[in-house]
């Protein structure tokens, strides 16, 4: 079986991130979306939130599963047996980032390939960061989010500005 782990903090997910699941999807078996857990990140949502806000986009996948990890991710990918961690690329910056991450991962879990799949170009500017940013400014987030959780995420970014105020 060929397992495919697309890791990241998804924080929320974006139309960016599920463009690249459900162009890995077919590629592969299985693919893990991971929510990586990362304690020098203060994320807007808990990683039970991001979870159950990823599964409520992928529930049409059948192969796609996702799932929580706080550790090395070599770590994770060799307990699940997986043949390719899965990376999405937006830019140049992206790249030298992502290459180097390619490369220690290699070196820690030498059966693994990593893959790189270039955004679509409506979603090359689409990021988790930007999405929080427009949403704290009371911005439209509809074109960046998923619709089936904009709801959720727009009222959880908009009680953070309110809070602010």
């Amino acid at each position: 079986m060929r397992i495919a782990i697309y890791p990241g903090s998804f924080d929320p997910i974006t139309n960016g991130h599920l463009d690249i699941i459900r162009r890995a999807a077919p590629l592969f078996d299985q693919l893990i979306v991971l929510v990586v857990i990362n304690p020098d990140k203060r994320p807007t949502f808990s990683h039970k939130e991001r979870l159950e806000l990823i599964q409520r986009v992928v529930g049409d996948l059948p192969n796609v599963q996702v799932d929580t990890y706080q550790g090395l991710l070599a770590d994770y990918v060799t307990a699940k047996g997986a043949c390719a961690l899965v990376k999405g690329l937006r830019a140049v910056t992206d790249f030298e980032y992502e290459f180097q991450m390619a490369l220690v991962n290699k070196k820690l879990a030498p059966q693994t390939e990593t893959v790189f799949l270039v955004t679509s170009t409506q979603n090359l500017y689409v990021s988790s960061s930007l999405v929080k940013q427009v949403a704290q400014f009371g911005g439209d987030i509809s074109d960046f989010v998923p619709e089936q959780i904009l709801p959720d995420v727009t009222r959880k970014l908009s009680a953070g500005r309110n809070n602010q105020e």
